[in-house]
Order: C-alpha cells, then sequence, then structure tokens
C-alpha cells in the first residue's frame, strides 16, 4: 500500500513545474503545487471525520484514489489533445478535482497503517517506519520511470499517476477492515461531526506543536515545485548544458527519496533517544542547509553541493513529517485520531504548504521570472533559495525558544 501510495505521486510531483514552464505556464507553478495545500485545508478533515464516523478507512482510501486518478487521467487527455494551446483553467481545475480526493489519502495511509499493526499488537513507533520506507522507495521509482520515459516535461507523468491511482484504488478495497467509531450515546454537534481534534487547540502544547507545524510546513514544497525548473534551466548555460544533473534533474532529485528510505530507519531511534522537540529542530535546521546548498551549487564542479542538499532532505522531510504524525497518533484518542491526523495535514500540507509556494512563486517570479536570461536567471533563482534558507533559520531559532514541551514515547 505505501509503495503505490507514494508512486502515485512521485508519478508528477517534481516533475509538474518543468511540464508547466514549457507550456508557458512558470508564473502559475506555485499556484498548481500551492492547491494541494488549499485542499488540505480542509478535504483531509471531511475525509477523516467520515472514516473516524460511518465508513472503513481503508474503504474509503480505495474510493478517493480512483477519483483522483479519474480526474489526473482527464487532465492528461486534455493536455494531450491541447499540445502547446494548453489553457491554464481547464487544466488547472482537473488537476485541482484530482489533488482534492488524493490529499486526503495521505492521512489516511497513516490511519489504515496503524490501525492494522495496533491489532497485531505492535508498537506503531517501531514498527511503521520500516513499513513507510516502502512509500519512497515507490516514489523514487514512479520519479526515475518519469524521468527516463521522458515524461518530465511531458502530459504524460498525468497519465502515469492516473494508471497507478487506479492499480491502488482497487488494491485498497482488499485490506483489513479499520474500526469506525459507530453510533455514539449523546453527543454534542461537535462530537457528531468528528470535530473533536479542533479541541487539541486548547492544550498548550499541542497548540504550539500545530502552530509550529504550520510553520514548517511552509517549507515542503518549496523544492518540490521549484527545484526541477530550477537545475534544468542550467541547460541554457554552455558551461553546464552537457551535465548529468542539468538534463536529468529528476534522477538527481531523486537522491533525496534515497535519502528519506534511510532517514525513516532513524526515526524509532531518535524519538526514543532525543524527543519530539529535538527532532523536529535537527528538520528545521536540516531545512536551511537544504535551500541553501542549492543556491550555493551547481551541476557541475559545485554538484557536490546538489547531492548533500539531497542527502538532508531525507532529515529535513522525515524527522518532520514521519516523528509529526507519530506523535498525534500517541497523544490521540483513538475515536479522533483520523481527525487528528487530517488536521495535522491541514497545519502542515494546507495552510503551511499554500503560504509556502504562493510565496515562493512571488520571490521567483521577482528574481528569476522577470525576463532574466542565462546567468541572470541563474542568479536569480541562487538568491531565492538564500531566502528560503534564511526562513527556515528563523523558525527553527523560535521553536527552540517557545517549544518547551519534551515527548517522552511510551517503552515496548
Amino acid at each position: 500500500m505505501n509503495f503505490l501510495q507514494f508512486a502515485v505521486w512521485g508519478a508528477y510531483l517534481t516533475s509538474m513545474g518543468s511540464y508547466l514552464a514549457g507550456v508557458g505556464m512558470a508564473s502559475n507553478i506555485g499556484l498548481f503545487y500551492a492547491m494541494q495545500g488549499i485542499v488540505s485545508m480542509f478535504m483531509p478533515a471531511i475525509v477523516g471525520i467520515i472514516a473516524d464516523r460511518w465508513v472503513p478507512a481503508q474503504r474509503m482510501l480505495g474510493v478517493c484514489h480512483l477519483l483522483a486518478a479519474i480526474f489526473m487521467a482527464s487532465a492528461g487527455y486534455y493536455a494531450m489533445n491541447a499540445g502547446s494551446e494548453v489553457e491554464f483553467s481547464t487544466l488547472f481545475g482537473l488537476y485541482t478535482a484530482s489533488v482534492a480526493f488524493y490529499m486526503p489519502t495521505l492521512a489516511l495511509s497513516y490511519s489504515v497503517a496503524y490501525s492494522a499493526l495496533e491489532r497485531a499488537g505492535e508498537d506503531t513507533v517501531k514498527a511503521f517506519p520500516p513499513i513507510r520506507v516502502w512509500g519512497t522507495v515507490g516514489f523514487i521509482c514512479s520519479m526515475l520511470v518519469c524521468d527516463f520515459a521522458g515524461f518530465q516535461t511531458s502530459y504524460m507523468q498525468f497519465m502515469q499517476c492516473a494508471t497507478l491511482g487506479v492499480v491502488l484504488g482497487l488494491y485498497a478495497m482488499t485490506l483489513p477492515e479499520c474500526p469506525v467509531g459507530g453510533k455514539a450515546e449523546s453527543k454534542g454537534l461537535v462530537e457528531a461531526l468528528g470535530l473533536e481534534a479542533f479541541k487539541l487547540f486548547k492544550q498548550r502544547q499541542m497548540a504550539l506543536f500545530f502552530i509550529f507545524s504550520m510553520l514548517l510546513g511552509v517549507s515542503l514544497q518549496i523544492t518540490n515545485s521549484f527545484a526541477n525548473p530550477f537545475i534544468s534551466s542550467y541547460k541554457d548555460i554552455p558551461e553546464f548544458a552537457s551535465t548529468f544533473g542539468a538534463n536529468h534533474a529528476n534522477a538527481l532529485i531523486s537522491l533525496s527519496q534515497v535519502s528519506e528510505t534511510l532517514c525513516i530507519l532513524l526515526i524509532p531511534y531518535f524519538l526514543k533517544r532525543f524527543g519530539i522537540k529535538r527532532v523536529m529542530l535537527i528538520a528545521m535546521f536540516a531545512w536551511m542547509f537544504r535551500f541553501g546548498l542549492f543556491g550555493l551549487g551547481n551541476p557541475g564542479g559545485g554538484v557536490w553541493m546538489f547531492i548533500l542538499s539531497m542527502i538532508v532532505y531525507g532529515v529535513a522531510f522525515d524527522f518532520f513529517n514521519i516523528s509529526g504524525s507519530l506523535y498525534v497518533n500517541e497523544q490521540t484518542d483513538e475515536k479522533i485520531r483520523s481527525s487528528a491526523q487530517g488536521l495535522f495535514m491541514i497545519m502542515t500540507n494546507g495552510i503551511g504548504a499554500t503560504i509556502g509556494t504562493l510565496g515562493a512563486q512571488a520571490v521567483v517570479n521577482h528574481f528569476v521570472n522577470n525576463g532574466s536570461e542565462g546567468a541572470a536567471m541563474i542568479e536569480g533563482w541562487q538568491t531565492s533559495w538564500l531566502l528560503f534558507a534564511a526562513y527556515a533559520l528563523v523558525v527553527a531559532l523560535l521553536f527552540a525558544v517557545f517549544f518547551k514541551y519534551e515527548y517522552k514515547p511510551q517503552k515496548a
């Protein structure tokens, strides 16, 4: 399940920016990626409520994937027929409908996995990370297929995504049954609608956790949106035109997911040893290095900086996303767990990622998409990445000062 869950996403997530730039939508890349964040503000919570109250999570997972695949295939079919005359409104509308159904599946897949592990009597902190590794492996495989099949700048990446989505949608229907809340005694409106997770904001430590999750979530989609167009832009510089990285940006970026695979396995140790605050703080500083190394490197003699940036990505992404999800799972009651995971998604991939992607697009439009070409454009990219690194540093320092709670997982 995890392999296919992230293979669906990997088919287009890191390469869509290059396709959009190729059809004249470079200044709108941020809007496409921001839409993932916008739908994450409400769709995961709504779907999580349904999964908590009425429909088993594994069944909701299948339905959402099938609907997402239908709309993504429609986007690919439209792009195929439109060629270079793709209209923003049509492509954007179909894409939006697809991600509206895909984004809730991230939280749902965690809930399904946790339910199966708990039913088997496993410790989720120990058992889940090795399973989640397969999601990263799926993402890498999908990225490489997209790259070496020549789909990086083609509508075919949407078709690849849709095909994998159909396979997973059907497979999800065969997964073990997940419990639902069932009928309750006498409950207020908030409980009846499954909105109990929002009460977590009344707890100071949980409120701070969600706020900083949002601030760190700002960083999540920036490299997905702009790393491929940035690295590929070096093809316009004679010195770098023939380099592997400039011509196979997706393959180079896939090193990030290789790092992610290894870092996932370190999460149980780091959580047990250091607690949630230090783990998240490590992730925040890793984001600073992730962005900063992009700003200082190049696909030629400075490719080692790109590679190092890919390596620290595993720490930046996993130490935050997976540890945060495990933290929410440990701190919430089973009855509201899917809703709480949905709330976590709202704060990170929703509000945070939306603000981050739109803000990053404004920065890129100012420094890069301003009519500059060649070396001047590269210089604009470098300035943009260094600004992103500065933001990550500020968030890390604020987190170190204000988040006092130390997470202490239960021993197995």
